[in-house]
């Protein structure tokens, strides 16, 4: 039986580190639903439009394709056929994909995307609202959390990885300002479904919270 695995969190909880290592341990195709909104982001800048336009954003929805797929083992994003998987990763674009995700016009636009990729299963899947709206119906749920000064270290030192230099103090501040339009969107909040297995990471290595997923999901297989 090949499973629809869901993880769900804040930034800097763990999520993309141990759905990568999660999905390989399984041979399941890894789903960065984060990188969709990044990339929709990505689309709202080289358009030269306002995040916090939400009529000007639906339309340019209409104009848009955002397709995902597996290339020697990483994830490869494409937004109109053009590679952004890079692009789509600085802080910029980060914080225009927390503005443009709580569009619902966006999240609706992207619903389908993500349940056709996880319909035959054999997926592990990362998000903030994969559990409760994309795949309620999921085989197994995770939600991540961590102390914020440790989901700050480790989002600083994610952005300093990819050559993006932001001051901690800035890191700190937009993960408060994610946080806070995730959880307080109208549309699919942050939070945890009623079914997942919530895990603290804050003390554990990505390693040791695989350990503890895979045995969740060997009751399941």
């Amino acid at each position: 039986m090949r499973l629809i695995v869901t993880i769900d969190g804040p930034a800097g909880a763990g999520k993309s580190t141990v759905a990568q290592r999660l999905a390989s341990r399984l041979g399941y195709f890894h789903l960065d639903t984060g990188a969709l909104y990044r990339a929709v982001a990505w689309k709202v800048r080289a358009a030269g439009v306002s995040p916090s336009d939400q009529q000007a954003v639906s339309r340019l929805l209409a104009v848009t394709r955002v397709t995902m797929r597996h290339d020697a083992g990483r994830v490869i994003v494409l937004v109109d056929q053009q590679d952004v998987t890079d692009e789509i990763r600085t802080s910029e674009i980060s914080d225009m994909a927390s503005v443009v995700a709580a569009i619902p016009a966006v999240r609706e636009w992207l619903l389908p995307v993500q349940r056709q990729i996880g319909a035959r299963g054999g997926v592990v899947a990362e998000g903030r609202d994969l559990g409760t709206r994309v795949f309620p119906a999921g085989h197994v749920k995770f939600f991540l959390e961590a102390d914020m000064d440790v989901r700050v270290a480790r989002r600083h030192s994610e952005l300093a990885a990819a050559g993006h230099a932001v001051p901690m103090a800035q890191t700190r501040q937009d993960l408060d300002g994610r946080d806070a339009r995730d959880r307080s969107r109208h549309l699919a909040p942050l939070v945890a479904a009623a079914d997942a297995c919530v895990i603290d990471t804050t003390a554990l290595t990505a390693d040791q919270v695989v350990e503890r997923m895979m045995a969740v999901i060997a009751t399941k297989l």
